[in-house]
């Protein structure tokens, strides 16, 4: 199901997965989650988002094939290679830039909704990967360092999911 946004734009939760050998997440110059070899990902939440949404992109990211097989072919999941994850909230994301050039962001949900969201994001994603992952601090000021292997840079919405 598309769903719009009150100003009319297409709403869905989205996120952009980059892997990486390594990444962390610092607050206030203290880290607050670092990972190895694995998943960065960031994540937009639409006020319009739900359990449905959680569900089908986790799934999608768990499965994702874009770690390299003994041939050095992106063949294997995070799962296959027992990758970690860190999964950081960024309202940012869900940015219309349809009028002028300063960004609009009505279709992101508030923090209300989002925390939870995002909270059962990480659990269903931890879940799927057999490990806890890595979190950053719904509305903090964070500061994000990776080291991007390949570079491998993957946005997926979930309205593109049909």
């Amino acid at each position: 199901m598309i769903k719009f946004a009150p100003d009319g734009l297409i709403n869905s939760m989205r996120a952009v997965i980059q892997r990486v050998s390594s990444a962390s997440v610092a607050i206030g110059g203290a880290v607050k989650s670092a990972i190895g070899p694995g998943l960065l990902i960031l994540l937009g939440i639409g006020h319009e988002d739900g359990r449905e949404d959680i569900d089908w992109l986790v799934k999608k990211i768990a499965g994702l094939r874009i770690f390299n097989d003994e041939a050095g072919v992106m063949n294997r999941s995070v799962t296959d290679v027992e990758g970690e994850a860190l999964v950081v909230s960024q309202f940012t994301l869900m940015a219309s830039t349809r009028k002028g050039n300063r960004p609009s962001y009505i279709g992101a949900a508030g923090h209300d909704m989002a925390i939870p969201l995002y909270g059962q994001f990480c659990e269903a994603l931890s879940a799927a990967i057999g490990h806890p992952v890595g979190t950053g601090e719904f509305g903090a000021d964070m500061q994000v360092s990776l080291v991007n292997d390949g570079p491998v840079t993957i946005c997926i919405d979930t309205k593109n999911r049909e």
